[in-house]
């Protein structure tokens, strides 16, 4: 393949990590505002645990979006963590799939597959 072709298929890779991750980091957000919103409307009968998954759900939306940011500044900083945090969804699909919730593991499975892939090959080493 021609050096014109990889810079391609580099760059349409890493369009698609900065697009799914901000995406990912949107939906985190958004289940993390559901949970303080059904917080002030049902009785919490484990707060702390309810706190502890709102921290996460913060941090990991933040993570999320450094990792966008990083994609976009051609940085290797977001390349791991994004790996790392889809192959994790990954296995939350999973567990999502077997437990039932059939309609929420295969499309958090899919969208873990495409931003895995789009953030395994968005990035290469600058040329010296």
């Amino acid at each position: 393949m021609s050096d014109d072709a990889n810079l391609r298929r580099y760059e349409m890779a890493r369009n698609n990590a900065i697009w799914f991750l901000r995406m990912e980091a949107l939906i985190v957000a958004a289940l993390t505002l559901y949970l303080l919103v059904a917080a002030l409307f049902a009785k919490v009968t484990n707060q702390a645990a309810l706190i502890g998954e709102i921290l996460f759900g913060i941090v990991g939306s933040l993570g999320l979006l450094a990792c966008s940011v990083g994609f976009q500044r051609r940085k290797s900083f977001g390349r791991a963590p994004a790996v790392l945090a889809n192959l994790i969804a990954l296995g939350v699909a999973y567990f999502m799939i077997t437990g039932g919730l059939i309609s929420l593991g295969i499309p958090l499975a899919i969208l873990a597959i495409i931003t895995f892939l789009a953030a395994l090959f968005g990035y290469h080493e600058p040329a010296n």
